[in-house]
């Protein structure tokens, strides 16, 4: 045995997961009550059994070997309800995927056989992302791909589903983060000036377009930090302008030095809908507290999408203003940060007064 399997190896143990219906044990064994010939999942709603009536089989297959019927509660005879869920939604997102224009939530909802307010709420819950955010970020993905490969605008109108341009052209800055022509030459066309200070945590780079700051990069090198912005823009047109930027730079400098003081810079961040939706919900952890990417997920309502989650810190180009530093792993250690564990590690310490 392995793994979790070494968890449910005694009766013990499998009493115990019962007593608590604990549902991390479902997928390795099932129990059958004697005084009823029915067995069951050991995270079944059904009244608790006595003891001695209770016997353990490995798989509902050998329950049934047995002479056992499958209770009509739980099901253990098919695919756990995780399982049949996520194949739920699975057909859900695919549906969104084929169709021309988005599906309502009431046809989605009668497809799945579902109330439109539990239909919403699972997808939400397997997806991580409503319906409707799912269908506008593959809407996106459509036009994104359309526009990449040379595409007219017109066409990538069409396929990403919009009936007229002047919808498309409407929802192009959500969609893209820029102009659908400014996407289609891959960033040329847009205009970031950029100027590197030094901090109490190296050298940063301040990336700056007319929306925002699009980039607060940390590093030891100056030359390194124009790379990894020139290769995160490749198409834009970058160039240095320290006089330009000067402002911008050192309140992004003292933010660094100082994570606490909180900010109010104007940022142009670019990501798809669940991206958003964590970088938002970093922006709410108060300095001097962290979350486990588990805790950050439960918090987005999507407690199974801890990956997702992870990706899209990893994917904040813009360091201490979005803090995904105040993340953690779910031992309540520091883990990987895209710009150094030891950075991450001294921006957690400067915050720690305020907690205490």
């Amino acid at each position: 045995m392995h793994g979790h399997d070494m968890m449910f190896d005694t009766d013990s143990a499998r009493r115990l997961a019962l007593s608590c219906r604990d549902p991390t044990a479902d997928e390795h064994f099932v129990y059958a009550v004697l005084t009823t010939g029915i067995f069951c999942r050991p995270s079944c709603a059904a009244r608790p059994a006595r003891p001695e009536n209770l016997r353990f089989f490995a798989t509902a297959s050998a329950a049934q070997a047995d002479g056992y019927r499958a209770c009509k509660r739980c099901r253990p005879d098919e695919p756990p309800k995780l399982q049949r869920d996520a194949a739920v939604i699975g057909r859900a997102c695919r549906a969104i995927e084929r169709a021309e224009a988005p599906p309502t939530l009431d046809e989605l909802a009668a497809e799945a056989g579902m109330s439109p307010f539990h239909f919403h709420r699972l997808f939400r819950r397997i997806a991580g992302v409503t319906p409707r955010a799912y269908a506008a970020a593959h809407r996106a993905d459509r036009a994104r791909a359309s526009l990449a490969v040379d595409g007219t605008v017109t066409d990538a109108l069409y396929a990403a589903g919009f009936g007229s341009s002047g919808r498309f052209y409407a929802a192009a800055p959500a969609l893209l983060g820029m102009t659908p022509s400014a996407y289609r030459a891959r960033g040329a066309g847009e205009s970031i000036r950029f100027a590197i200070g030094a901090s109490s945590l190296g050298q940063v780079l301040v990336g700056v377009t007319d929306k925002g700051i699009c980039a607060i990069l940390l590093g030891d090198d100056p030359a390194s930090l124009e790379a990894d912005l020139r290769d995160r823009f490749a198409r834009a047109d970058i160039a240095p302008a320290p006089d330009a930027v000067a402002d911008l730079l050192t309140r992004v400098v003292a933010l660094v030095d100082d994570p606490r003081r909180g900010h109010d810079l104007p940022l142009d961040i670019r990501g798809t809908a669940f991206q958003r939706r964590v970088w938002e919900a970093l922006q709410s952890i108060p300095p001097g507290e962290t979350l486990s990417y588990g805790a950050l997920a439960a918090r987005l309502g999507a407690p199974r999408a801890v990956r997702a989650v992870a990706g899209a810190c990893a994917a904040n180009t813009v360091a201490v203003a979005i803090p995904c530093h105040r993340v953690i792993g779910a031992t309540g250690a520091p883990t990987g940060y895209r710009w150094g564990l030891a950075r991450k590690q001294a921006l957690l310490a400067s915050e720690r007064p305020a907690k205490e």
